[in-house]
């Protein structure tokens, strides 16, 4: 009777133990300024300066060439051993003219579209194709006694 209690007893623990491990996680990337801070801002009036104090500035604006501002935040769901999905994601984007006045300022979110892939420019590699000593013996021509002193 004891070794049935203490077989059921494991087997429960296990079992609370894969369905524990199982639950979902959440987590949170990046930041977007609440209404109230936005609300400050105005269109037409303030510069990118003035952005700047307002709600500071975002981490992704040195990445982009056009000089906008856009701030970006996401909630990914992580499940067990499944592919982490992006359950929720909003976009802010504020534009400056050329005199560096805000000209816009737009929230995007997942509803209104798709989530955007994105890519990367990578050099092209000279090295593909060439094995170890054809790298090692072609660079034998390529010395220029010139350079050692």
């Amino acid at each position: 009777m004891r070794q049935v209690f203490r077989w059921k007893s494991g087997v429960l623990i296990l079992v609370l133990l894969a369905v524990s491990a199982c639950t979902a996680k959440y987590r949170s990337h990046g930041y977007v300024p609440p209404p109230e801070d936005l609300q400050n801002v105005l269109v037409g009036v303030d510069t990118r300066a003035t952005v700047d104090d307002t709600i500071g500035p975002p981490s992704t604006s040195g990445l982009l060439g056009d000089g906008n501002y856009y701030y970006v935040t996401s909630t990914v769901r992580h499940f067990g051993a499944f592919r982490p999905e992006v359950v929720d994601r909003t976009v802010l984007a504020i534009s400056f003219d050329e005199a560096d006045v805000v000209r816009n300022i737009e929230t995007f979110g997942l509803e209104e579209g798709r989530p955007v892939r994105l890519t990367r420019r990578v050099t092209d590699n000279s090295v593909e194709g060439n094995g170890f000593l054809r790298q090692a013996l072609g660079n034998i021509g390529r010395l220029n006694p010139g350079d050692f002193f």
